[in-house]
C-alpha cells in the first residue's frame, strides 16, 4: 500500500514538474526590478540633450514618439545618405541629423530560407525596427542644429576611406564628425567644435543609441537582453526595458567603459574615451523607445580655440572572439556582453573545443558528437568506479535485507547498521551519483553556450536547420505543415520531436542497464523518469539533445563493455530480471 501511495505522488510530483517549469525557472532565476533612479540634472544643456534627440518622420522623441508611420524602403530613399560598405556590414548614414540609421550584417541572415534578408540592426526612426545611433553637440545649453544638413567629403565610409561630416551653425560655430570603421563591427566618431568667434561658448558633445523593445529578444533568466554596460570593472545585467519604462530613467554606479542594448546575438554599444568626463545612463522616450545617453562635461570655449572628443560605436553580432579581441585592445570587460554567467570559465573552452572540431570537419552537430565522445572519455575512470560502487552495492543486497528485516521496527537503528554495513563492506552508496554530478555543469555549460553562441545560430545537421533552436521534426511541425494549428498548451505533447524520443529511449535503457540496487519504489520511479525528461528537454535547443542522445548511446556502450570485465555482476542481474518475470506472470495469473 505504502509502495502504491509513494509510486502515485512520484507521478504527481513528475506532472507538476512538466507543467511548471516555466513558472519554475522563473522563480528560480527571478530578473531583478530594483534600478537606481539616474540622478537629476538641473543645467539647461544636459537637459536638453536628454530631452530631445530629433525629429524625423513625424515623430518626436523627446516628446514621446508617434507609431511607426513609414516602411523601411522609403525611409531609406529619403534624404542625403552616405553608404557604408564594410566587409562584415553594410548601410548608409543619413546626413540629415548625422545619424547612422541603416545597418545590415553581411555574415548573418534572418532565417535559414533561401534568399532570406541580411540580419536588420538599425533603421531609421519611425519604421518597424528603428534603432540608429547619433552623435551631436549641445553649444550654450541649446541642441546645435536638431536635423540640420550636413556636408560630407566622401561617399562611402569603408575601413580604406573615412569619412568627415562638416556644419556651419547658426551661432557661428564649426562642427565636424570625422567617422571611421574597422574591418569588424566599430565605428568610430571624432567630435571636433571650432570656436571662430570672439566670445565664448559652452560646448558639451554627445552621442546616443536609441531603439525599439517592439523588436527586441526576450529577456530569459539564462540570457539577458536589453539594457546593457560595464561600470566600474562590472558587467550590469540588472536592468530590462520594463524597469527603465518603469523609472524613467536609469543609471548604474560607477563609471561606464561602454553602454548600450543586447539581444541574444547583437549588440549596439557606445564606447567613450575614458580620458573624458562624462555621463551614462538609460532612458524611456515612451511607446517602447529607449535611449542609451552618453553626455560629456561641460567645456567653455574662448574664441579662435577649438575641442575634441571620440566615442566608439560597436554594431554587429556578439561573436566571443570578436568582442575579446576588443577587450585585449582595452575595452573592460568587453567579452562579458555574452551573458555567461557564473560559469564562463567553462563555457568558453566548451566553445573553443566546438570551434576546433567544426574546423577539422566541417560541422557543428558532428563537432558536439566529437565534444561529448571527449567528456565521456575524460569521465571514463569515474564511470569505473560508479560501476564498481553500483556492483558491490548489489553484492550485499542479501546483507542489507536481512538487516532491514532484523530492525524493521526500529528504523533508527536499522539505519545505523546499514551504515555499519557500508563501512564494513568499503562500499560508498554516494559513489554512483559522482559521473551525475559532475555532467550537471558540463550540461548546463553546453545548454548556454548552444543558447548564447551565435556560432550555433543556423546551424545545420541532417534534418535539424538550427542547432540552437528546438529539433523541428515534431508533430505541431507536421499538422502546422496541413495547415492545423496546434493550441499552446498542448504543445507539451504535440512539440516532442525525434531527438526527444530518442533521448527518452536511450536513458531508458541506461536505467534498465544499471546493476540496480534500489528498492521496488525507487526503480518505478527510475522508470518513468526518462519519459518525463523527454517532455522537459524537447522544447531545448537540438544541438542539447544531441550532446545527451549521444551520451547516453556512449554510456551503453560503456555499460556493456564493463557487464563483459564483471560477468559474474551481469549473471546476477539477469538472475534477478529472470525472477522479476517469474513473480508478475506469477501474480498475473493469479
Amino acid at each position: 500500500m505504502n509502495n502504491s501511495r509513494n509510486l502515485i505522488l512520484a507521478v504527481v510530483l513528475s506532472a507538476l514538474l512538466l507543467f511548471g517549469w516555466d513558472a519554475a525557472m522563473g522563480w528560480l532565476y527571478p530578473q531583478p526590478v530594483e534600478v537606481q533612479q539616474a540622478e537629476k540634472v538641473d543645467t539647461p544643456a544636459e537637459n536638453a540633450a536628454l530631452t530631445n534627440s530629433g525629429t524625423n518622420n513625424g515623430g518626436t522623441v523627446g516628446a514621446g514618439p508617434v507609431a511607426p508611420t513609414v516602411d523601411l524602403a522609403t525611409a531609406l530613399r529619403g534624404g542625403n545618405r552616405v553608404r557604408i560598405d564594410a566587409p562584415r556590414v553594410q548601410g548608409s548614414i543619413n546626413l540629415e541629423g548625422a545619424r547612422i540609421d541603416d545597418l545590415v550584417l553581411k555574415d548573418y541572415r534572418e532565417s535559414t530560407e533561401p534568399g532570406a534578408d541580411y540580419v536588420r540592426l538599425f533603421a531609421p526612426e519611425g519604421t518597424e525596427t528603428q534603432q540608429w545611433a547619433e552623435f551631436g553637440f549641445l553649444a550654450n545649453g541649446q541642441r546645435a542644429g536638431m536635423g540640420a544638413t550636413w556636408t560630407a567629403d566622401g561617399d562611402v565610409l569603408s575601413p580604406d576611406s573615412p569619412v568627415v561630416l562638416t556644419r556651419t551653425g547658426e551661432d557661428g560655430l564649426r562642427y565636424r564628425i570625422a567617422l571611421s570603421i574597422d574591418d569588424e563591427y566599430m565605428i568610430t566618431a571624432q567630435q571636433t567644435v571650432g570656436n571662430p568667434g570672439q566670445s565664448g561658448a559652452v560646448i558639451q558633445p554627445f552621442s546616443y543609441i536609441a531603439r525599439t523593445s517592439d523588436t527586441a529578444t526576450k529577456d530569459m533568466w539564462i540570457a539577458h537582453s536589453g539594457p546593457i554596460g560595464v561600470f566600474d570593472g562590472s558587467a550590469d545585467y540588472d536592468f530590462d526595458y520594463d524597469d527603465v519604462a518603469e523609472a524613467g530613467s536609469v543609471a548604474a554606479p560607477g563609471r561606464a567603459a561602454w553602454l548600450g542594448f543586447t539581444d541574444i546575438y547583437w549588440l549596439s554599444a557606445l564606447v567613450p574615451v575614458q580620458t573624458a568626463e562624462f555621463r551614462a545612463d538609460f532612458r524611456s522616450l515612451g511607446n517602447d523607445l529607449f535611449r542609451a545617453d552618453l553626455i560629456h562635461d561641460p567645456v567653455t570655449l574662448a574664441g579662435g580655440q577649438q575641442t575634441s572628443s571620440s566615442t566608439r560605436l560597436f554594431a554587429g553580432a556578439k561573436e566571443s572572439a570578436v568582442l575579446d579581441a576588443y577587450q585585449d585592445s582595452g575595452i573592460t570587460q568587453f567579452g562579458l556582453a555574452i551573458d555567461w554567467g557564473w560559469f564562463r570559465w567553462f563555457e568558453k573552452p566548451l566553445l573553443w573545443l566546438l570551434r576546433f572540431f567544426n574546423g577539422v570537419v566541417g560541422n557543428f552537430g558532428v563537432a558536439i558528437i566529437l565534444l561529448t565522445v571527449v567528456v565521456r572519455g575524460l569521465m571514463f575512470p569515474v564511470a569505473q568506479k560508479q560501476f564498481s560502487s553500483m556492483a558491490a552495492m548489489k553484492a550485499i543486497q542479501p546483507k542489507m535485507k536481512a538487516v532491514q528485516e532484523k530492525y524493521k521496527d526500529d528504523r533508527t537503528k536499522q539505519q545505523q547498521e546499514i551504515q555499519k554495513l557500508f563501512k564494513d563492506e568499503g562500499v560508498n552508496p554516494l559513489a554512483g551519483c559522482l559521473p551525475l554530478i559532475l555532467q550537471i555543469p558540463i550540461f548546463f555549460a553546453l545548454y548556454k553556450v548552444l543558447i548564447l553562441a551565435i556560432e550555433m545560430r543556423h546551424e545545420k545537421f541532417l534534418w535539424v536547420h538550427d542547432l540552437s533552436a528546438p529539433d523541428p521534426w515534431n508533430l505541431a511541425n507536421g499538422l502546422a505543415a496541413l495547415g492545423i494549428e496546434v493550441p499552446s498548451y498542448l504543445m507539451i505533447v504535440f512539440g516532442i520531436g525525434v531527438l526527444a524520443l530518442l533521448l527518452g529511449f536511450t536513458m531508458w535503457l541506461t536505467f534498465k542497464m544499471n546493476p540496480s540496487a534500489m528498492d521496488p519504489v525507487q526503480q518505478q520511479i527510475f522508470s518513468i523518469m526518462p519519459w518525463i525528461l523527454m517532455f522537459v528537454m524537447a522544447p531545448f535547443a537540438a544541438g542539447l539533445l544531441l550532446y545527451w542522445n549521444t551520451s547516453n548511446i556512449l554510456t551503453l556502450a560503456q555499460q556493456k563493455y564493463l557487464y563483459s570485465k564483471n560477468p559474474q555482476l551481469r549473471a546476477a542481474a539477469e538472475k534477478e530480471r529472470a525472477e522479476k518475470a517469474a513473480a508478475a506472470a506469477a501474480k498475473a495469473n493469479g
